[in-house]
């Protein structure tokens, strides 16, 4: 019987085959006291495991392939640095000691503290981690008890049916696995395998599984819930990346049309791959910016083969998470900056500084109980608050400017007394590398626009900035008052709001009159159902996602901007947008 399955799409394309199963991994524990003698043996049960797993990853990384995803090696290193976190580990020995549970009890229990710290952060992208301390804990569990990690299941029974008629005998039938979840090792195990994708019962679009799915280009499906228990070991299963829906035992008309679906998006892949080296151009000949968003010096290789033209947005944050409370020092940060822009080849990179904050703690001397994170001390607050870590940064990239063309990007800008303090800061940091002396380079500067309050204000940011960057997906939520990790509210949160497009027009059109550039980095970016309104809006540079880049950049050579101006306008005045997108 054909039933669906729904989930969170998260990267896009059809996959079509046979399921391997792997449910959920999850370890029994057994929970029971010790004799005070028995606590030393017990540290050291749970020392032995720990050290047995570094060593596991640890090999896994020396020998992953050259063509693995960066991304995987980075998760890796999450993980063997969840392994030595101060807080995993010295919590377990603070159960076994004073509480006299067992190992493994006092590692759950831990497990359990923590990821309550994970849920009442505000960050989706670091709520997310949560999943990677459970998998680090389950794997040092695995190890203690003994119990292997299921990673690779043996290939399923071939049995002929009607869908498999549909299939080109001579070849192979697909493989799709479905997981309760998969952890960095995981994947690493899945590249080297024929899985055509994958669904997950658990994660979200900022978990390790969808960020290595988007790079793998590979389609996937997260947060499926009960799916490795519905679907059985062999199923024909059909993953929707664009839907985000698995379908379970399709029947052959259905498989029909997915399977013609699967040809005409390869097809597509193929006319899309030929206009990476075509010039961004209008009908009416006006040259449209793509840029790339990274996270990693090793992302600019792949905005480059995307055929980005710059780096728009590099989020230097990804550079001080997970290092146990220490912060990169200034020649770590060079290295990083100068990398990237050595690594794309002469083209522009925008590095915006640390956007981070009470929701996203570094370390203990940062952490704020502030109810409302997302209002509180982050971004531009959070640097200015430390003025010495801040000119730190900037000293990093005023020498990284000496290699190549580096814009500064400063985020949630929303008073004059900011604007100003960040520009002493600078002006001090330049100062600094005089004394030395130290050789630096020029830089532009500029401010994202992300509170109401900056769009709002945007001609006096204009006076101080020589570009702008709007940041559409705090722009939205914060002039929505919609928080878009809240599954209660997050229906509402709307691009097309015609507020949001409102500030977003303001912006652009405030930009173009005093010459100044702008560019748009959110996810409205890389939306290709929102390309034409925003080049009808006046919008000449968008930054996104590199995987994003062709498929805008053929809206955009389909485009002429002079009759898009017209009905942009329309579009802003109306009192339901999407009814006029076809949205």
């Amino acid at each position: 019987m054909t039933f669906s399955i729904p989930g969170l799409a998260v990267a896009r394309g059809i996959a079509i085959g046979r399921a391997v199963l792997v449910g959920s991994s999850r370890v029994d524990v057994a929970h029971y006291f010790i004799e005070p003698d028995q606590v030393p043996a017990e540290i050291e049960r749970v020392r032995r495991g720990r050290n047995a797993v570094a060593e596991e990853l640890q090999r896994l990384q020396d020998d992953m392939p050259h063509d693995a995803p960066h991304e995987l090696a980075a998760l890796l290193d999450v993980h063997l640095m969840l392994l030595q976190d101060e807080a995993l580990t010295s919590g377990v020995k603070h159960w076994i000691t004073e509480r006299l549970y067992n190992a493994e009890w006092a590692l759950t229990t831990q497990l359990e503290v923590i990821a309550r710290q994970f849920d009442e952060m505000e960050d989706a992208y670091l709520r997310e981690r949560k999943a990677d301390l459970e998998q680090v804990v389950e794997r040092i569990l695995r190890t203690m008890k003994g119990v292997a990690h299921p990673v690779a299941p043996p290939p399923p029974s071939r049995r002929k049916t009607s869908q498999d008629l549909l299939l080109d005998d001579t070849m192979d039938v697909p493989l799709v696995l479905v997981a309760h979840d998969l952890s960095p090792a995981d994947m690493l195990q899945f590249k080297k395998s024929v899985f055509a994708g994958f669904v997950t019962d658990v994660g979200g679009k900022t978990s390790h599984t969808a960020i290595v799915a988007r790079s793998m280009d590979i389609p996937a499906v997260v947060g499926a819930r009960v799916a490795s228990q519905l679907v059985r070991q062999d199923d024909w299963v059909i993953i929707d990346g664009d839907a985000g829906v698995m379908i379970v035992d399709p029947s052959p008309i259905i498989l029909a049309e997915y399977g013609f679906r699967q040809r005409q998006m390869e097809l597509e892949r193929e006319r899309l791959a030929r206009l990476r080296h075509t010039p961004s151009i209008t009908l009416d000949g006006q040259r449209i910016e793509l840029l790339a968003n990274i996270e990693q010096p090793a992302d600019a290789a792949v905005a480059v083969r995307a055929g980005a033209v710059g780096v728009g947005l590099f989020r230097t944050e990804f550079l001080f998470m997970g290092r146990n409370g220490s912060l990169p020092d200034e020649e770590e940060q060079y290295q990083a900056y100068r990398d990237a822009v050595e690594g794309m080849q002469g083209l522009p990179v925008t590095i915006r500084t640390i956007d981070i904050g009470a929701d996203k703690p570094l370390d203990k001397t940062h952490k704020d109980d502030h109810l409302n994170p997302a209002l509180g001390l982050r971004a531009i607050r959070w640097s200015l608050a430390d003025p010495a870590m801040f000119r730190v940064q900037l000293r990093a990239v005023l020498r990284a400017a000496a290699h190549g063309q580096i814009n500064v990007l400063f985020p949630m800008l929303a008073h004059a007394s900011e604007i100003h303090q960040t520009l002493a800061q600078v002006a001090l940091a330049r100062a600094e590398l005089d004394a030395r002396p130290q050789v630096y380079g020029a830089v532009r500067l500029g401010a994202m626009v992300e509170v109401p309050a900056a769009a709002l204000m945007v001609n006096t940011f204009l006076r101080y900035f020589d570009f702008l960057s709007i940041g559409t997906n705090d722009l939205i939520q914060y002039t929505l008052a919609i928080d878009r990790t809240d599954e209660a509210v997050s229906h509402l949160y709307d691009p097309l709001h015609p507020a949001v497009l409102r500030l977003v027009a303001e912006v652009i059109a405030a930009c173009r009159a005093q010459g100044k550039s702008v560019s748009v980095c959110g996810e409205t970016a890389g939306d290709v159902t929102m390309t034409r309104l925003l080049l009808g809006l006046g919008l000449r540079s968008f930054s996104m996602h590199p995987a994003q880049i062709l498929a805008v950049k053929q809206e955009v050579l389909r485009a002429d901007t002079r009759k898009l101006a017209s009905w942009a306008q329309q579009v802003l005045t109306a009192e339901d947008p999407p009814a006029l997108l076809g949205a």
